[in-house]
């Protein structure tokens, strides 16, 4: 029986990049790597945080009498403790947790709301922070949507032990896996985990009868990931293993700075980075080219 819970900031209903089909995305709580461009701040950590939503708040300051709050007349700080009291007096929800615990059967019924869509080429997609992060509560609700017909996916950094990895692959239908940067010293320095398990991982998911169903894709960041030289060096790695790879180039994503304001301990660091341009993104998939890989998405 089910024994595990997972902790979500997320559950994002009709999603249409997160796989195929019309998707419902779960996003999971707890990431290993710090990426400098992180893109959801609030799946980083796993614990439970409190979040002020300043365009929620009435002004009426009942938060300020609870134990777990400090209020400097325009907005609460939180301490470590007696926060819960502050979430339930606020009257227009602007404090609140950033996630919540489920368990495999209430999970499951929120998902299945909307089994009517999966009905049509949709399904389950687990993202995060880093799902594997959570891997007993992700193998056991892979398991679930298995048993109830339901097509899944995951997106994920397969920085991850190689035994979550074969648990998993029976389970999945889709698999989109990060590979950020080829060489493993910049990878290290720009989200602070040696990229060798994750290419050890990448091996055997190109390698398996899973191949076909399987999504390499690598954030472009700018001045970062989103080089010539590290998209060459990595359509090179993937293609040697699996000549018919999908390899996905994600174009950077500006939007992310907005959820850093609500974490007083996080700073986003490139705030001056920019979309690449269409002719930008032509010459990186060019460099996918060069190294060897034929089928090349762009988002």
């Amino acid at each position: 029986m089910p024994t595990s819970k997972g902790l979500v900031f997320d559950i994002k209903r009709f999603a249409v990049h997160d796989g195929d089909g019309l998707r419902t995305t779960v996003f999971l709580k707890g990431c290993p790597l710090r990426c400098q461009w992180c893109q959801n701040p609030e799946g980083l950590d796993a614990c439970r945080h409190p979040v002020f939503l300043a365009s929620k708040c009435i002004g009426c300051q009942r938060c300020a009498a609870c134990p777990g709050v400090e209020h400097d007349g325009k907005r609460p700080r939180f301490l470590k403790t007696g926060v819960d009291e502050a979430v339930d007096v606020c009257p227009s929800s602007a404090i609140v947790y950033d996630s919540n615990w489920y368990d495999v059967d209430a999970l499951m019924a929120q998902i299945q709301k909307d089994a009517v869509f999966f009905r049509h080429g949709g399904g389950v997609t687990f993202s995060g922070g880093e799902p594997f992060f959570q891997a007993p509560f992700v193998l056991e609700m892979l398991k679930a949507c298995r048993q109830a017909g339901i097509h899944t996916a995951i997106e994920s950094s397969f920085y991850t032990s190689p035994e979550v990895v074969e648990r998993a692959l029976p389970l999945l239908d889709r698999i989109f896996c990060d590979l950020k940067l080829l060489d493993d010293e910049a990878h290290q320095k720009a989200t602070g985990v040696s990229n060798a398990v994750i290419k050890k991982n990448i091996e055997t998911l190109l390698r398996s009868e899973k191949r076909s169903q399987v999504v390499i894709r690598t954030p472009l960041i700018p001045g970062i990931t989103g080089t010539v030289e590290n998209v060459r060096a990595i359509a090179r790695f993937i293609s040697a293993i699996d000549p018919e790879v999908r390899y996905e180039l994600l174009n950077y994503n500006p939007l992310a700075p907005s959820k850093y304001a609500l974490y007083e301990n996080l700073e986003y660091s490139l705030t001056n980075a920019k979309p690449f341009s269409k002719a930008e993104m032509e010459r990186l998939m060019q460099a996918a080219r060069e190294g060897g890989v034929k089928h090349i998405i762009m988002e």
